[in-house]
């Protein structure tokens, strides 16, 4: 018989064993590790425990997760306290700046907005002229973009840092249905914003930065 016509035999007939346990005993295989023959029974225990090991591995994974995401949750909360308290458009790009850098360790925070509403200075960064092109493209924003900074004219709005910078978030601010601006974070990092990455917490970002914003400026 080849192996698997026994595997076959064993798995549909699992009254074998009960007919002859005594079978069980006299059967030795190769322990896993160390060569030495072992019995059936001693191998499903060592199977059992290397399962165990997997499984404790993975709990240990889980737990780290839970961490993680509660302390960003934490970070998030601050965040949102403080933009609520923001009474000024230049308070909210401060507090922005400030807790994304501070509390989320982002090396640089832009931000641009498409249109200057009455009575704001029009020399702020944050009211630069930004292409039709990136406007566009933040129209078409679902989710927040992650990725290189190559091709994109965002790479330009982190100042002498600019030469740095590896890779970008670049979230859509919206607000009474249509796109206003744009934030763009920049890291030294290659690996700190990547296609494909999870953008739940980004996506929250720009909800947030979009109301107080807007909240700001008079134009929600």
């Amino acid at each position: 018989m080849k192996a698997d016509e026994v595997a076959h035999y064993l798995q549909n007939n699992p009254q074998f064993f009960e007919h002859y346990a005594d079978l069980m005993a006299q059967i030795a295989i190769p322990h896993p590790h160390s060569g030495r023959a072992i019995s059936i029974t001693e191998r499903q225990m060592l199977a059992l425990r290397d399962k165990n090991r997997q499984l404790e591995a993975k709990l240990v994974e889980l737990i780290g997760f839970g961490e993680d995401n509660d302390a960003i949750s934490e970070k998030m909360q601050r965040l949102a306290v403080a933009l609520i308290t923001a009474y000024t458009f230049q308070a909210v790009i401060h507090t922005l700046g400030y807790h994304l850098k501070e509390d989320f360790s982002i090396p640089q925070v832009a931000v641009r907005l498409w249109s200057l509403p009455a009575g704001e200075r029009d020399d702020l960064p944050e009211f630069a002229a930004v292409s039709q092109e990136l406007q566009v493209f933040a129209e078409t924003l679902t989710h927040p973009f992650c990725g290189s900074t190559s091709g994109f004219e965002t790479s330009t709005w982190f100042g002498e840092a600019s030469v740095n910078i590896r890779s970008q978030a670049l979230i859509a601010l919206r607000s009474g249905g249509g796109t206003i601006g744009m934030i763009a974070l920049g890291a030294y990092d290659m690996e700190r914003f990547y296609a494909g990455m999870g953008t739940l917490y980004l996506d929250r970002l720009g909800e947030m930065a979009s109301a107080a914003i807007a909240r700001t400026l008079g134009t929600a």
